[in-house]
């Protein structure tokens, strides 16, 4: 799509508009984990949403999507109500700006993803692109650290999603061919250089063809009953605790919950076995980075999609049907649901030199089992790529 074009159609100018560019992130280890404290790992890739805009001067603000109908209008002056639709990410971008900076100008736009929407954090992508195209015209300069606070309080305070730094983390800081590795507990992070040892390899995107949408999704729940199982087992073992939001399971020594956990119900209990989990496999899966075993690496990759399966209880039968399909897919080295699990996408670490045959593959065994997909069904191939330009 020509956003260009599209921008100046839709306002009816031929003036040259400003343009901000934000990569879509995949998270191959450590699902569930960045709104535990934990550790997660990632890349941004070279697809992403970019928008188009120029400021107004009376504080209007006025987009079009290239990925959905309608308009988002309202004024950068007013605190903008919700209207639970895709231009409340706008309203949100704006409202978290505005507790810490003076906006005196709003802007009119086009914003369009490059890929179809569910598991690539195409939410934080959005955000980040209003944030940054809102401080270009109103002079706001951010630190990186700073930008990912400021999306992460638009997306957990005014849009009202328990999520963590992971998402806005990979599409910063990350830098191509390098693996991006956070401890979400203190924001350490590092990037660790793709080896010399490695084999070419490539990214794969599977869009299932059925959309996800975190809300009226079990999303919450299982951040809350991840929770309620750190709260419960620091009471058992005596260890102080505050409030309930103020629980997470890095708080709780792995020996602690071995000595506890029989005390907690099931569900919480797989809760914490996913993050203890995920919280070695980031930790192995870098080692396994860096010196460039790349059958290791896609093996965690794989363990992380069971456990996100069957400890985390998420995953659609779509999705779930996807990972049982790439387990048999030659050129395949690993893969797993993206994001939530709930719809969406999956993704693979591929050989680039079986391309075909695992694309050809994939949308053979998917649509032998959900035909009605196949016009919606995409396999889109990727690589890293830098984080977004400040």
């Amino acid at each position: 799509m020509d956003i260009t074009s599209e921008f100046k159609k839709r306002f009816n100018t031929s003036e040259e508009p400003l343009s901000v560019y934000c990569p879509y992130r995949i998270a191959p280890v450590g699902a569930h984990s960045d709104y535990q404290h934990g550790l997660i790992s990632g890349f941004a890739i070279n697809h992403g949403v970019e928008i188009k805009f120029l400021p107004t001067e009376n504080g209007e603000v006025k987009i079009f999507s290239g990925n959905f109908e309608g308009v988002a209008e309202f004024s950068a002056y007013e605190l903008p109500q919700r209207s639970y639709d895709w231009g409340d990410f706008a309203k949100a971008a704006f409202v978290s700006l505005k507790r810490k900076h003076r906006i005196e100008k709003g802007l009119i736009g086009f914003i369009y993803g490059s890929l179809p929407v569910g598991g690539l954090s195409s939410s934080a992508a959005v955000l980040i692109s209003y944030i940054c195209a809102i401080c270009k015209i109103n002079d706001i300069t951010l630190t990186r650290a700073e930008l990912i606070d400021i999306a992460l309080y638009a997306e957990h305070d005014y849009l009202e999603m328990n999520v963590g730094k992971m998402d806005q983390s990979c599409e910063v800081y990350s830098k191509k061919d390098h693996l991006l590795f956070l401890d979400t507990l203190d924001d350490s992070y590092k990037l660790i250089p793709t080896s010399s040892d490695m084999p070419p390899y490539e990214f794969a995107v599977i869009f299932s063809g059925k959309e996800r949408k975190l809300a009226n999704t079990a999303f919450n729940s299982r951040v809350d009953e991840a929770k309620a199982a750190s709260f419960a087992l620091r009471a058992f073992a005596g260890i102080p605790y505050g409030s309930f939001k103020d629980s997470y399971m890095r708080d709780v020594p792995k020996e602690v919950f071995d000595e506890h956990k029989d005390k907690i119900p099931p569900a919480w209990r797989r809760r914490a076995e996913h993050f203890y989990g995920e919280f070695d496999r980031v930790q192995r899966g870098a080692k396994a980075w860096e010196s460039g075993n790349i059958e290791e690496f896609g093996k965690i990759m794989f363990e992380s999609g069971y456990s996100s399966i069957y400890n985390w209880e998420t995953g659609s039968p779509e999705l779930k049907t996807l990972y049982e399909i790439m387990l048999k897919c030659d050129g395949v080295y690993g893969g797993r649901f993206s994001g939530a699990g709930f719809n969406g996408s999956s993704i693979a670490l591929i050989n680039p030199n079986k391309r075909e045959e695992v694309s050809e593959f994939l949308k053979e065994e998917y649509l032998k089992v959900y035909p009605q997909y196949k016009n919606d069904f995409s396999i889109h191939f990727c690589k890293t790529a830098d984080g977004v330009e400040l």
